[in-house]
């Protein structure tokens, strides 16, 4: 029974490329595997344009969400800083109640519900 080369990887990484190509002409079975990387080399080559084209969009959701985040952020903190009332009934450390928020209340501070 013969023996497989196992040199092909070592010869790849680690070897230049006259050394590999030298050593492709006399194993038989380092050719084969590299037909093998070729062949996974050029299907890697005819997806790459799909695969990129298809990438396009993301880069334009990015700026989208972005821009979204920063208008929202914007507004957000525009009505917090600018709701004086907001900001004299909120200290630090105070919850807010129902009785701040406007709503009616009763003398134990629960919320008033007609009948």
């Amino acid at each position: 029974m013969d023996k497989k080369c196992s040199n092909y990887e070592g010869l790849f990484v680690f070897s230049d490329e006259e050394i590999l190509n030298k050593h492709l002409q006399e194993c038989e079975d380092c050719r084969q595997e590299q037909q093998k990387m070729d062949r996974v080399s050029e299907l890697i080559d005819e997806v790459k344009l799909y695969y990129r084209a298809k990438n396009k969009r993301r880069p334009k959701m990015r700026v989208a969400c972005a821009m979204f985040l920063l208008m929202f952020s914007t507004l957000t903190a525009g009505v917090v800083v600018n709701d004086e009332d907001m900001m004299d009934t909120l200290r630090y450390g105070e919850t807010l109640s129902a009785e701040d928020l406007g709503f009616p209340v009763d003398s134990y501070g629960l919320l008033m519900v007609d009948e």
